[in-house]
């Protein structure tokens, strides 16, 4: 049974009425009150009726965003093109960033809700489908970023990964290139990129080496651990596709480190087309960020307005932009 308003105060020691102020951030209660309450609504895993408040009209005029690190520019050029039509529509956004914990995501999801934000937009790198299930049961709108949960009707909206891996992957095979790294990050969009990857191997005639396949964590540094594992295989690449822009820089300074020229030695594609892309000068993938975050909070703020009930699954297409890091094979 879920817990209720009468089980939190019984459990505080106060009334019906105080824990409601502190709900709603109103009337005058002590800090110490205010602090108490709102441990016992964690320790009893309570949300308030958003229901009830929505049927009234009742709205914060917010939206919690979930990105799963803000240091990559991909997740903060995202944020700053959703706040801003955010603003526009008159809605703000609150920004969590989970660091890819579950316990985090947790703790930030009870935080959002006890704040009692009239939307969620969740992006790639969340773990927990379950707690994505529980906002859902509360009737509050969710809508996913470069993310999908088949099992679920979301409004989801990202780019085609399938074809942003072929292109990448097609781009350096018509160089001349054979041996076509990957360096994958582990979230859900890499499964198609690796689908476009293998496709494009295929149509250019080349074999799939596991050897030239490394998934990690989407640091500057796994760029650098990553990469330096291709370089000492038997036969190494000529070529590496990183699955994002900071992956991608870690390439590039490995390779510095070892005394490679990109891209004489060495061709370098990322993918996102982020800040981080124009210096150094790197090709990459680009995804068209401020139309994804447009997007995202039109079809978010329709749902909590009433204004629609189909949910969209909008698919965007990626970009190649080529820069100075890939260049033919030197043989």
């Amino acid at each position: 049974m879920k817990p209720t308003i009468y089980d939190v105060a019984e459990k505080a020691g106060v009334s019906i009425a105080t824990v409601s102020k502190v709900i709603n951030n109103t009337g005058r209660i002590s800090d110490k009150t205010r602090k108490k309450v709102n441990l016992i609504m964690n320790e009893l895993n309570y949300h308030p009726s958003f229901v009830a408040s929505a049927l009234t009209g009742k709205r914060t005029q917010t939206i919690g965003l979930l990105i799963p690190n803000i240091a990559n520019p991909f997740y903060s050029e995202f944020a700053r093109n959703l706040e801003d039509r955010a603003h526009e529509l008159g809605y703000s956004i609150v920004i969590c960033s989970t660091d890819y914990n579950e316990e985090k995501e947790k703790k930030y999801v009870s935080l959002l809700m006890r704040k009692q934000v009239d939307g969620f937009i969740i992006t790639s790198g969340f773990t927990n489908v379950g707690l994505i299930q529980e906002v859902m049961d509360q009737k509050i709108p969710v809508a996913l970023i470069a993310y999908s949960i088949p099992t679920l009707s979301l409004n989801s909206i990202g780019i085609d990964d399938y074809k942003a891996g072929y292109q990448a992957t097609a781009h350096l095979a018509e160089l001349g290139h054979k041996r076509i790294a990957v360096i994958a990050e582990t979230v859900q969009s890499s499964n198609d990129r690796v689908r476009g990857y293998k496709d494009a191997l295929k149509e250019y005639q080349l074999e799939f080496d596991i050897n030239l396949y490394i998934e990690t964590k989407a640091t500057v540094e796994d760029g650098e651990i990553a990469t330096d594992k291709l370089l000492n295989v038997e036969e190494p690449p000529t070529a590496i596709f990183a699955f994002n822009d900071i992956l991608a820089i870690g390439t590039m300074q490995c390779a510095k480190k070892r005394g490679l020229s990109i891209p004489e030695n060495l061709s370098v594609i990322g993918c996102d087309n982020t800040i981080l892309a124009l210096i150094p000068s790197l090709t990459t993938m680009g995804q068209p960020l401020r139309e994804m975050g447009y997007e995202a909070a039109d079809i978010l703020i329709e749902e909590i307005e009433g204004k629609k009930t189909r949910k969209h699954q909008i698919l965007l297409s990626p970009e190649l932009v080529i820069r100075d890091s890939t260049g033919p094979l030197k043989i």
